[in-house]
């Protein structure tokens, strides 16, 4: 069973759509977001949301693609000491800390342990 991020694959998987074809692209005719999400879907069913050993799941698991693509880009901005150039908002950022992925220290968000694992 493979044990990655749902939301990691949705984005690579949108990354090869978007990416110039080789050949004919048997994707074209369907929408990517419809795509997207049937990947999400299908790879959700196939990942436990806690495994036998009573471990947590899949952080962003719970959310809708949108909502687990953004939360996952502003773990990667602030991981990358961007929010000076995308702030992250409020409501974001109190979900993130709630979560256990981001500590304020010094007012500057910083991943946790928690918040690096959730990106990898």
């Amino acid at each position: 069973m493979n044990n990655r991020d749902p939301v990691e694959l949705a984005m690579q998987e949108a990354q090869r759509l978007t990416a110039e074809p080789v050949g004919p692209n048997p994707w074209k005719s369907q929408p990517e977001i419809e795509t997207l999400q049937s990947i999400l879907v299908h790879r959700q069913e196939q990942i436990p949301t806690a495994d036998p050993a009573g471990q947590p799941g899949l952080p962003l698991a719970g959310f809708d693609l949108d909502k687990a693509i953004h939360l996952r880009w502003t773990l990667r901005d602030i991981k990358a000491k961007r929010t000076k150039l995308s702030p992250v908002s409020p409501d974001v950022l109190r979900t993130l800390i709630e979560m256990g992925l981001v500590e304020m220290r010094d007012d500057v968000p910083l991943l946790t342990n928690e918040g690096h694992r959730a990106i990898e």
